[in-house]
């Protein structure tokens, strides 16, 4: 049996989310150091530039990922696959690739385009649910 390419595309969406935190967290010992991470942190130590911007990204990503899934998920079990959530499901996943590379370079009109694109892909899976 072949799975559907919607529960295909939620696991490269983990695969995206995976990357980030290990790209986020790479970044943030780079500035805060290992000794200061791999301790308690009671001091903060606030991130700046490239590290922060990453940080802010994971977090967005963190965000929309839950939504992403239930929707994936609730389509899936509903019998609610169909050209609505694969077209959705493409530009969350493509979207959400592109976006922190976009945060990280410190692109600004183009990167809430992506954001805005992300959302509309989950409009699209969520039309298909209640179509």
């Amino acid at each position: 049996m072949q799975m559907a390419l919607e529960l295909q595309l939620l696991a490269g969406a983990v695969l995206i989310g995976l990357v980030q935190l290990g790209w986020a967290a790479a970044a943030a010992r780079a500035q805060q150091g290992l000794k200061w991470g791999a301790g308690a942190r009671d001091e903060p130590r606030p991130l700046a530039g490239v590290a922060a911007r990453l940080d802010r990204a994971l977090k967005n990503f963190l965000e929309t990922f839950p939504l992403f899934a239930v929707l994936v998920i609730v389509a899936y079990l509903g019998g609610k696959l169909g050209e609505l959530t694969l077209w959705g499901s493409v530009l969350y996943v493509g979207a959400r690739a592109l976006y922190a590379p976009l945060y990280a370079t410190g692109v600004p009109v183009v990167r809430s385009l992506v954001w805005f694109a992300s959302l509309v892909g989950l409009g699209l899976i969520l039309t298909a649910i209640f179509l």
